[in-house]
């Protein structure tokens, strides 16, 4: 279980910090939800703490796994299908194993291929998203604010 103050990621979300953890009655049901604070974002996400184990949630990387992930996104592309739906469903299986070097590898790709020719709105879409979750991550990992992150992948990329 984790604890308030603690800094995990939260798959298809992003990282961010437990504010609280609270007991709700939701649909007649009592649970306790972990109170989750994203950076630069004034939204709360609640996560029940019994879904821990199932939901994937993990503790943000080490400061150490930060050059890592900027080693990754200067590397070369990864062969991605030329099927859009599967090449959508390949990258979101990336961004849902929350792990931050397969939700790198995703955003290096699309943003590479939108440089070489526009992204479908889908894309984008997807882009935006995992963008948002590797950001993120960085914030918290490696203590920046959002623009360092954003500048860090743009110019890694």
């Amino acid at each position: 279980m984790f604890s308030v103050g603690d800094k995990i990621v939260y798959p298809m979300h992003g990282a961010g910090v437990i504010r609280e953890i609270e007991e709700k009655e939701i649909l007649g049901q009592k649970r306790f939800y972990y109170i989750l604070q994203l950076p630069g974002n004034d939204m709360n996400v609640m996560i029940p703490v019994d879904m821990e184990q199932t939901a994937g949630i993990r503790r943000i990387v080490s400061q150490d796994m930060l050059q890592e992930v900027e080693d990754l996104l200067r590397a070369e592309s990864t062969p991605m299908a030329s099927n859009w739906n599967r090449r959508h469903r390949e990258n979101m299986e990336k961004l849902r194993s929350g792990d931050i070097l397969q939700v790198a590898e995703v955003v290096r790709n699309l943003i590479r291929s939108d440089r070489r020719k526009n992204l479908a709105a889908g894309e984008k879409k997807m882009l935006a998203g995992a963008l948002q979750i590797l950001i993120s991550e960085l914030v918290l990992a490696g203590n920046m604010d959002i623009g360092d992150a954003r500048r860090l992948i743009e110019e890694s990329v």
